[in-house]
């Protein structure tokens, strides 16, 4: 299939990107290099050995995303273009919805406007807001508690809209818990912009003395050690969920949860880093950060059930690979 990526040189984009590759399909990336870097696309040619197309493009400049469209014929669209920072959309609301909703209007505008019939949502967990976990597909979406979250509701509510007004569109809503980890080349990886928001960057970045040591916001939630509790998944098995959903013949509104429906602690991702890695994680408990919730962790049996896919990698796995990829990086 001749795949649009949005966002493919981003984090969960390029792994993505190179599971795609790797089984054969055409790819054209769209990445405006906000958070993301030139040269992967050069990795991801190196790791897979196969070529593919990127355009320098911003979503939310309609009328050059129409002359891709235009001169390409795509089967399906997978949609990872978006700022995704809790911290940074509370501090800058609008610039979340702006860019997060005009890039969703814009693609599945074309999507509609060329008959591109399959289109797959990166979304996210914060979507549920402030309820209680396991969080199931079915889980009512309660109250956002940041500007990101709410970006991503939205935008799930324009392609729910938009999809029963076109029922030829196959729609697929993948919400994700917590992405961490790395390629197993060691070539791949989260790079950050600036001070990571992400707590394994982070990590990785202190073992490397890039940082002084961690921040961790808060050991005062109700959670067995006090600090709080997420569903990590390492980045390779999202993008190998991508790639189920694209190759599913289920027509219609199709909404996954994609974790590990296991939660770990802020801490005991750190202990686990330190064990596995044999590497001491000095860190220092800060004031919450505005937005974040206590607990969040999938129920992911309907992933399972409907798409045949879940996450096989361990925390282990996640915070090796992550610690690899930062060696491997030049500073």
């Amino acid at each position: 299939m001749n795949i649009l990526v949005s966002g493919g040189l981003g984090f969960i984009g390029s792994h993505t990107v190179v599971e795609l590759l790797q089984k054969k399909h055409k790819v054209v990336i769209i990445d405006n290099l906000h958070n993301s870097q030139r040269k992967t696309f050069s990795i991801i040619g190196h790791i897979t050995q196969e070529n593919c197309s990127f355009i320098d493009a911003d979503c939310t400049d309609l009328l050059k995303l129409s002359k891709i469209f235009r001169v390409n014929n795509f089967n399906a669209i997978i949609h990872f273009a978006g700022f995704k920072s809790v911290s940074e959309s509370v501090q800058n609301p609008l610039d979340y919805y702006r860019n997060n909703l005009l890039s969703t209007v814009n693609i599945t505008k074309l999507a509609i406007k060329y008959n591109v019939n399959k289109l797959i949502f990166s979304s996210s967990a914060t979507v549920y807001g402030n309820g209680i976990s396991p969080f199931s597909e079915e889980s009512p979406l309660l109250e956002r508690t940041n500007p990101y979250g709410e970006s991503k509701a939205m935008c799930e509510r324009i392609l729910l809209d938009t999809q029963k007004a076109n029922p030829q569109l196959s729609l697929y809503l993948l919400r994700y818990f917590n992405p961490v980890g790395a390629h197993k080349s060691g070539l791949l990886g989260e790079v950050p912009n600036g001070v990571p928001n992400n707590l394994l960057p982070f990590i990785t970045q202190v073992a490397k003395s890039k940082r002084e040591r961690l921040l961790i916001y808060g050991n005062d939630y109700d959670t067995p050690d006090g600090t709080g509790v997420r569903d990590y998944i390492h980045v390779v098995d999202l993008a190998k969920g991508h790639i189920a959903a694209l190759e599913s013949n289920r027509t219609g509104v199709n909404i996954y949860n994609f974790g590990t429906g296991r939660g770990t602690s802020v801490l005991e991702l750190v202990h686990a880093f330190e064990k596995v890695n044999n590497v001491k994680i000095p860190y220092e408990i800060v004031a919450r950060r505005p937005g974040d919730l206590a607990v969040s962790y999938a129920d992911v049996s309907k992933a399972k059930r409907e798409l045949n896919w879940e996450a096989k990698l361990t925390i282990e796995d996640m915070v090796r690979d992550a610690w690899n990829f930062e060696k491997n990086l030049k500073d």
